[in-house]
């Protein structure tokens, strides 16, 4: 299972283009997420208002749009058109791609979100990978650590393997979608234009264009939109 069954890295974010190769499984993009802010350009962003609290280094494009109030703790880097809601927490190795919205009281930490993704109401987003045109309802909960705290395994049709690593949300391929209220339990890969109904908890492996869904037990069907 490659990257490239997920998504592909938009021309947004070519500049990070290296560190994340198609041809590698989708969670090994997780480890990259800080050498590639490492070795980005923080210069050219936008000056921040007095009411965002930045440590760290911060770029934020000019063409994006920030609240009057909000936690930013680098490195971070927001592409164009990207806007902020009030309350926002980023906190650390977070790259967010252009014409997304990050929500009002999101908090997202070591994370990739690439274009058009839309994460507008109290998500919580940990080591996790958004692709273009995701979307995540309100309360929608991406959780990256087990109960026991061992490393964290992943359930494929062809087997289950073990990552490597202990903290590992989701992967979310482009356009698929999580209702309100949902979690996904870590180590949870959804492809592209899947969908997971509201307020389940959902862990595995949802292939494309399917929809999960509880009634007694959790089933899937196609996916028809």
């Amino acid at each position: 299972m490659t990257s490239a069954e997920f998504f592909s890295l938009p021309p947004s974010l070519a500049a990070f283009a290296s560190f994340f190769p198609a041809d590698v499984p989708p969670w090994a993009w997780l480890k990259q997420i800080g050498a590639a802010l490492a070795a980005a350009d923080f210069s050219g962003g936008q000056a921040l208002p007095p009411g965002i609290h930045v440590e760290g280094p911060v770029f934020v494009h000019p063409t994006a749009q920030l609240p009057s109030y909000a936690t930013l703790i680098g490195p971070i880097w927001i592409g164009p058109e990207t806007k902020l809601l009030p309350g926002c927490y980023l906190r650390g190795n977070v790259i967010v791609g252009a014409r997304c919205t990050v929500g009002h009281n999101a908090e997202i930490k070591n994370s990739l979100l690439m274009d058009g993704v839309q994460i507008p109401h109290r998500p919580y987003v940990g080591d996790s990978i958004l692709g273009n045109g995701a979307h995540l309802g309100a309360g929608a909960v991406l959780s990256n650590l087990r109960l026991d705290q061992q490393t964290i395994t992943v359930r494929l049709p062809t087997g289950t393997f073990d990552t490597g690593l202990r903290k590992f949300g989701a992967i979310l391929g482009d356009k698929a979608e999580v209702g309100c209220n949902a979690v996904l339990q870590p180590g949870t890969l959804l492809g592209p234009r899947a969908l997971v109904m509201p307020t389940m908890a959902f862990g595995g492996y949802l292939p494309p264009a399917l929809i999960a869904r509880v009634r007694g037990q959790v089933s899937t069907f196609p996916r028809r939109d």
